[in-house]
């Protein structure tokens, strides 16, 4: 009887364990989720503030050829200064203004072909084009780690430890459709 008695306890005792490992694990796993995000998130931050050093750049470059409006250098002035400490929904706007300018300063190149040639137009234009490839690839690894964390938070085990500390689902970074091709900064010279 009393080794009954015990086999039920260490029974008990092994079901507790269990359940404390899953939970701590769990947790530490939405925690891990959670920062990975943010990490990424800030990677992409520095990525778009590269952009618009970059379109700064450009701008100054491209001034002497074509009138750009005093508001978009104010703006990308603004955007530089913002995008450190932007949210995600923040950082989708910014890519889309910081797009929407970098593609009127493409149209410009492409109608000087002075321009077109200039080597510090050109290395420019490269260094934009390494940018939004890391841009691209941070946003997919952005996503991918939202996706895994909200995943976990709609499946059980883990949706009861989500529950019990409030772990939230996290929104995707969704940009419009005619941003989310990277442009085109290609051309023949």
């Amino acid at each position: 009887m009393v080794f009954e008695y015990l086999l039920i306890i260490v029974g008990f005792l092994i079901v507790v364990v269990i359940f404390a490992l899953v939970f701590v694990t769990s947790y530490n796993r939405f925690q891990q989720l959670k920062n990975g995000a943010e990490a990424t998130l800030n990677q992409i931050r520095v990525a778009l503030k590269k952009r618009l050093d970059m379109i700064s750049e450009l701008l100054e470059s491209v001034q002497s050829y074509a009138r750009f409006e005093r508001e978009t250098l104010e703006r990308i002035t603004k955007m530089r200064t913002e995008v450190l400490k932007a949210s995600p929904n923040d950082v989708q706007k910014i890519d889309r203004i910081s797009r929407r300018i970098l593609g009127n300063i493409l149209v410009t190149v492409e109608n000087y072909p002075d321009l077109k040639t200039s080597q510090t137009v050109q290395k420019l234009m490269d260094a934009v084009r390494e940018v939004e490839d890391e841009i691209a690839r941070h946003r997919y690894t952005y996503n991918n780690i939202v996706q895994e964390y909200n995943t976990r938070i709609d499946t059980y085990p883990s949706r009861i430890v989500a529950n019990m500390f409030g772990f939230k689902k996290m929104d995707y970074l969704q940009f419009e459709e005619e941003v989310e091709r990277r442009p085109e900064l290609r051309w023949q010279v």
